[in-house]
């Protein structure tokens, strides 16, 4: 093992920037946390998180190299996706004030159930064909082919875990009560502007993908 720890350490790097990034898991869990609270939206980054195992696995028998090197497969799985934030989006925008206090969940009857926040991040990360498409381009270029399977289905393990922990980590600050506050002060117009970053994102997804610079 110490000799795959250069090859641990670039991957984990590259993970950390590529996790961090804005896109629609960092919406989705934003959009969530804010809306819904901690409870909700540390499932949907528990789903999140899971989601990368889907990409892991793709990489390691293939599938991922199969979507990226038949074009019609790739843009039908890219369409999939942006329907899937166009939806999101649309629900987004139409957010009403809650009823009730604001900054209580209990008074929010409309907080999704656990399966249903899972479900959601889950679906958000696991149809983002750019995601496959970076853990393929890691697993091809990073990771050396001399490096053992078992080696590899650790650096999954540890991608997936680590993509949890980081946006239940974000799920805990944005729901720190000043922040939370802060935030739903105006709440319903903050659900709003998510929703139209989801569906900026739906679109910058279809344009790069039919209209290539």
């Amino acid at each position: 093992m110490p000799a795959f720890w250069p090859e641990f350490l670039l991957i984990a790097t590259a993970h950390l920037l590529a996790v961090a990034s804005p896109g629609p898991d960092f919406a989705i869990v934003l959009r969530y946390a804010v809306r819904y609270g901690r409870q909700t939206a540390i499932w949907a980054s528990l789903g999140i998180g899971t989601a990368i195992l889907l990409h892991i696995t793709y990489s390691l028998v293939g599938i991922g190299l199969l979507i990226k090197t038949t074009p019609w497969l790739f843009q039908a799985l890219t369409v999939v996706a942006a329907g899937y934030l166009i939806y999101l989006g649309q629900g987004a925008i139409r957010a009403r004030p809650p009823v009730g206090i604001a900054g209580e969940e209990e008074a929010m009857p409309d907080v999704p159930a656990r399966r249903a926040a899972f479900f959601a991040g889950f679906i958000t990360n696991g149809l983002n064909v750019k995601a496959t498409l970076f853990f393929l381009s890691l697993f091809a270029v990073v990771i050396s082919a001399s490096t053992p399977l078992s080696y590899k289905v650790i650096y999954g393990l540890y991608m997936a875990v680590a993509t949890a922990l980081w946006f239940c980590l974000l799920s805990v600050l944005l729901t720190r009560p000043p922040v939370r506050r802060l935030l739903l002060a105006k709440g319903y117009w903050f659900d709003r502007l998510m929703g139209i970053v989801l569906l900026l994102l739906a679109g910058h997804l279809l344009l790069s993908t039919f209209l290539p610079a």
